[in-house]
Order: structure tokens, then sequence, then C-alpha cells
């Protein structure tokens, strides 16, 4: 049966306000797929590891002299100063096979392969190359400036587990073992939808009564920054066939769908809609501010985040429900850090709902940043954490608040 009743064009909504932490609870139950691909390890930057990779062989695979200097074996590592023949030169990339006799030495370089016969290397600073060819050792070393097969890590050793976000160090890493291929998950295909008749594409002429779309935008930049890869970014009028017909299109080809605006209490909010007729509708009003009428449903098994068209309730709620989704599909959990800090002023509106604020975190403390109306988009570039107000209660400077801080801030 219908939740909901049309009378001409106008549209009233059954609505049961769940909190966020049941709303963030049935995301997480979502029964979502995973995929992975196998891409080279240079075009690995940023994407996560499906697979746990181990040392194909020990590093270092060679004895590796820790500095430049000249090598002795243990006959001549006895009293110094001690003159020496030079017998070769071992620079980075070249070996040395050959036996060392009494009395011989071999110019080594830094990372070079040491031979076997080498017990020691000494500095080049405590050596000096004398006319004839022969070198003076002034002074010996109580270290042998070796490095031995496998110090890093020996053959078999775990280099990166499986759940790892590829970075420059992780990539280097791999490189270093002539790896040129790793499997990992693949970005999550994300389509953003900004609904809305009243919304003007950047970059058109100003209109009467119309707004430009910035939450579109917006969601966009979110998803690249999280780790989505954005299939569509598109902008559609508040009609239902229209809704219904991009969101059938859509659902056979991304992963998620994203949609700002057109969830509220108005006349013309088709998504609310929508989501009723999903036959998988996970919650349509969250006891929270900003972001109240904030919706979920799955639509033809592709999950909906159907989110406020107010900016700053658009862009609390998707860190608050889209971000833990999106690392999922990565094989990660949410990257937001909880913490509890103490609030730096007072902070005295009342609300019948758990209010989650724009604000900015330093060492102990969290504050507001700019207006807390959700309507405000000034504050977003500013925003690096969310704090919880209580419903009913107001919070003085000092008192202790739940903090959310936000990845890449």
């Amino acid at each position: 049966m219908k939740k909901y009743t049309i009378e001409g064009e106008r549209m009233f909504l059954e609505r049961t306000a769940i909190s966020l932490a049941a709303a963030q609870q049935k995301i997480k139950e979502l029964t979502i797929t995973k995929r992975t691909k196998r891409v080279a390890v240079t075009a690995a930057h940023g994407l996560v590891l499906a697979e746990t990779i181990t040392a194909p062989f020990p590093q270092p695979s060679f004895r590796r002299s820790g500095y430049d200097g000249y090598g002795i074996t243990t006959a001549d590592d006895g009293a110094f100063p001690i003159t020496l023949r030079l017998a070769a030169e071992v620079p980075a990339g070249a070996t040395f096979q050959q036996k060392l006799a009494a009395g011989e030495t071999v110019r080594i370089m830094t990372g070079a392969q040491v031979p076997e016969d080498v017990v020691k290397v000494i500095m080049l600073e405590k050596t000096e190359q004398l006319p004839d060819g022969r070198v003076l050792f002034h002074e010996g070393s109580r270290s042998d400036n070796i490095t031995p097969i496998g110090a890093e890590f020996p053959q078999g050793a775990t280099l990166l587990t499986a759940g790892q976000r590829m970075n420059a160090g992780a990539i280097s890493l791999l490189s270093a073992f002539g790896i040129n291929e790793c499997l990992v998950y693949e970005k999550p295909r994300v389509a953003v939808l900004a609904t809305g008749t009243e919304l003007l594409a950047a970059g058109s002429v100003p209109e009467a009564g119309k707004i430009y779309n910035s939450n579109g935008p917006l969601l966009a930049a979110l998803v690249a920054e999280n780790g989505g890869a954005l299939y569509e970014l598109g902008q559609i009028a508040d009609e239902m066939a229209t809704v219904e017909e991009t969101l059938k299109r859509l659902a056979q080809e991304v992963d998620l769908i994203i949609t700002t605006g057109g969830v509220s209490v108005g006349d013309f909010d088709f998504l609310a809609v929508a989501a009723q007729d999903s036959g998988q509708l996970l919650f349509n009003k969250l006891a929270m501010r900003p972001g109240s009428p904030t919706t979920a449903f799955v639509y033809e098994n592709t999950p909906v985040l159907a989110l406020s068209g107010n900016p700053g309730a658009c862009f609390t709620g998707f860190y608050l429900l889209v971000e833990p989704l999106l690392q999922a599909f990565q094989g990660q959990e949410s990257r937001l850090r909880q913490t509890t800090l103490k609030l730096a002023h007072d902070y005295r509106k009342k609300n019948n709902f758990d209010r989650y604020l724009r604000g900015t975190w330093r060492e102990e403390t969290v504050a507001l940043v700019g207006s807390d109306q959700s309507s405000a988009l000034g504050n977003l570039h500013l925003t690096t954490c969310f704090f919880k107000i209580p419903h009913e209660q107001e919070l003085t400077a000092g008192e202790e608040v739940q903090v959310w801080c936000l990845p890449c801030k």
C-alpha cells in the first residue's frame, strides 16, 4: 500500500523519523558489489588494494654497501693506519667476483654489492688515495657498514596488506621489487543528480526566482575526493516521469545514485514519491538538523541517497551517510575520525532534533564556523568537522561534545 496520497499535484507523504545512528546502520547493512581489477602499479595511486602482496625475494637481495668507501678482508682488519693496494672499483650495479688477497682493497660505491670476502667497508672520509694508486687507511671502523641480505624484508614477508590505500610510498615499495601490477578495488561509479525546476546551470543568464546549481558541483567534488568515480553529473526538473526515467536508466549503469533536492515536504518533491514506490525504502526522515528529510532507498538493486537541497544539509548528509557507503565499495571503513572535544563557546539554541553543526577544531576545542543555517554555503570550504548538539539542550563553553573530523581537511 502506498504511504502517500495525491490530490491534483499535491502529495502528502507519511514519514517516520529515525536516528542518524539507525540510518547509518541501515546503509551499512546494504548488500553491495565490490568490483576488482588488475592495474599497473604506477596507475594505482589512491586506489585500495584487494590483495596482500609479499616479497618475491629478500630486500636487499645482496650484501649492500651503506657508504662510499673501501672494502677490506679479515686479514687486514687490524692495526691502523694501514696501506693497501687498490684491486678494483665496484660502482652501483656492478659486481666483483674475484677473491681479494691480503693487502688488497676494492673501491665500493653506496648501494653497490659487497664482495663475499669483504668484512668491512671503511668510509671514504677515513682514507686517502696515494699517488702510486695505493690507499691509506687512517683508521678502522667499529661498524661493518654492510647491509645484510633480507635486512629489511626477508623473502615472503608481507609488503602491503589488502585494504591498504595506495600512495606514493606504496607504489615505490612495489616498484622496488619489480612488481608492475596489483589487484585493486574499482572506484564505485556514482551518478549525481540535482533536481528542481528552479536550478540554473553555471554560465547561464540569471532569471528571476531561479538559483544556480551549486550542490551538483559540490557533490561531484566530494565524490572524487572520497574515492568515487563520477559517472554522470545531471540536472533534472521536478517531473515525476523524468525522475523515474532517469532513475531507471542510471540504476543499470552505476553503483550509487546521489540526489540533492526533491525530498522535502513540498508539493512537487517527486524523489520522495519515487522512494516510497521503490519497494525498498530505508528511511525518509531523520531525527537530525540539518537534513531531516534526507531519504534513502534501493531502486532496482541500486542504492539511492537523496540529500536535502539546502547546501549545508547536503554537505553534512554526504559525510555522515554517503561517505561510509563510498568507502564500503572499496573495502574500507569510513574515514571520518570520531572524537570528543570541548565546545569553545556557548550554544543556546534548543531543537527537538539533534543538531550536527559545521565547525573547525583545534587541539582540544571545537567551534562553530560561520552560520548554522542549513541554507548557508559560505562556510563549507572552511569546515573541518561536525559536532553534535543533543536535542533539547543548551550547552556552555567547556562542555564536551561529540565530533566527527573530516578526511582531506
